[in-house]
């Protein structure tokens, strides 16, 4: 049998592997925060990509940092912009509340009251039958 002389696969091919990671899921974030974290992470030369939520919803969408030696960064000017971010919106709160702008209940039924009834209606529904459920499985 002839031996065949090569270095061993082990030597040649051992790499870093380096695996995505989630950096910030999408679930609840409005469309300007989004576009403002996208702006950052180009900003400071992060690569990454974005997950959508599928067709039917079910998928998760986050945006993952490609290069786990960028994660760290990454999560730093996320936690930075975050906090400014919250600060921002809070003061923000409270100046239309001091103006007396700030929306209410009432403004939000005058906004749209055919939404606000059908949502109301429905809400009032799945109450009424949950109790009902409840009280015909106690009998």
């Amino acid at each position: 049998m002839k031996q065949i002389n090569s270095p061993s696969l082990r030597e040649n091919s051992i790499k870093k592997i380096s695996m995505s990671k989630i950096l910030f899921r999408l679930n609840g974030v409005s469309e300007d925060e989004i576009e403002d974290v996208r702006e950052l992470l180009t900003e400071h030369d992060i690569d990454f990509y974005e997950t959508p939520p599928g067709n039917w919803g079910i998928s998760m969408p986050a945006i993952w940092v490609k290069e786990e030696e960028q994660f760290d960064k990454a999560k730093a000017l996320l936690d930075a912009y975050q906090s400014e971010r919250s600060m921002r919106v809070k003061n923000e709160m409270n100046r239309l509340k001091q103006a007396g702008e700030q929306k209410t209940f009432i403004d939000m039924f005058k906004q749209n009251p055919v939404n606000f009834i059908l949502h109301l209606m429905v809400s009032l529904l799945v109450i009424y039958l949950s109790v009902r459920l409840v009280s015909d499985l106690a009998q």
